[in-house]
């Protein structure tokens, strides 16, 4: 059924919505079977389709318990509706989004498939609707802890993107997250995310998926080639050295920089040149 997984053999994009990833049927189907926790998949039924080793254009809804594409009492109708807690269908609506929809974070990729490559730890993500149910998830708190010294040690501002994202203001996003975060590529990964563990949804429910809605956010600008060059208009004269190339250093030497001063690093990794100017 579509509410599941839909793998689809032709090149036809239907609705726009999404992402479309190459994958063997295989990968797909052991994908699919974790997924849903089934112990069998009739798995020569995909095969099938398939009379070669080819790599069909499957589309994997992570939102399969949320998204449905139109009313069926309304065939013209394209609005995506989703289910909510309770049973019922409706469009995605932030008023109660904590108290309507569930968390939902990107799934791991297999360790099987994970220890053959250095891709991704993550899969290939939800699908914009899914992003949109998660990013709802957001309360938008009084006293909103996940950005405070309690939960992100560089304060930021995650209510603010939550809501952009969830408003699909993806340039917005990423210029917030760029307020307080040099490098969202980084802790978009790595990062052990104490701002869900701060995240007041969390007393009562799960926390929103604060770590993989930044992850989504910067992968969307590097897309979109929203990440460029920020060039300072004028230069002090001064220069300044940063010892170490890790994530601190890195964004030491970036502000430096922005400031107009002249920044060189240095890393004891013999891979990285040293010393780099920072322009």
């Amino acid at each position: 059924p579509k509410e599941q997984f839909i793998c689809e053999i032709s090149q036809l994009h239907t609705s726009g919505a999404g992402r479309w990833t190459t994958m063997s049927a295989s990968i797909a189907a052991r994908r699919f079977a974790s997924r849903q926790g089934a112990a069998v998949l009739a798995a020569n039924n995909l095969g099938a389709a398939v009379s070669t080793p080819a790599t069909p254009l499957c589309r994997s809804f992570s939102s399969s318990n949320h998204e449905i594409w139109r009313d069926p009492e309304n065939p013209n109708d394209n609005t995506p509706q989703v289910l909510r807690r309770d049973g019922t269908y409706g469009e995605i609506d932030k008023t109660r989004g904590f108290v309507d929809y569930s968390r939902n974070p990107d799934a791991y990729r297999h360790p099987l498939e994970r220890v053959f490559d250095w891709g991704e730890l993550n899969d290939d993500g939800h699908d914009p609707i899914e992003r949109t149910v998660q990013a709802a998830r957001c309360m938008d708190c009084g006293t909103p802890f996940c950005q405070t010294h309690t939960g992100c040690p560089v304060n930021n501002l995650i209510p603010e993107w939550n809501d952009l994202v969830y408003k699909g203001q993806w340039r917005e996003a990423i210029d917030r997250l760029h307020k307080t975060n040099n490098f969202p590529e980084f802790t978009g990964r790595v990062c052990p995310a104490p701002c869900e563990g701060a995240c007041v949804a969390g007393l009562i429910d799960s926390p929103v998926t604060i770590k993989n809605m930044e992850n989504a956010i910067i992968d969307r600008a590097w897309e979109e080639g929203w990440v460029v060059p920020r060039v300072p208009t004028f230069r002090t004269g001064m220069s300044v050295a940063v010892v170490g190339s890790g994530p601190a250093g890195l964004a030491v030497a970036d502000q430096l920089n922005q400031m107009g001063h002249k920044v060189s690093w240095a890393s004891r990794d013999p891979d990285i040149i040293r010393p780099f100017h920072f322009s």
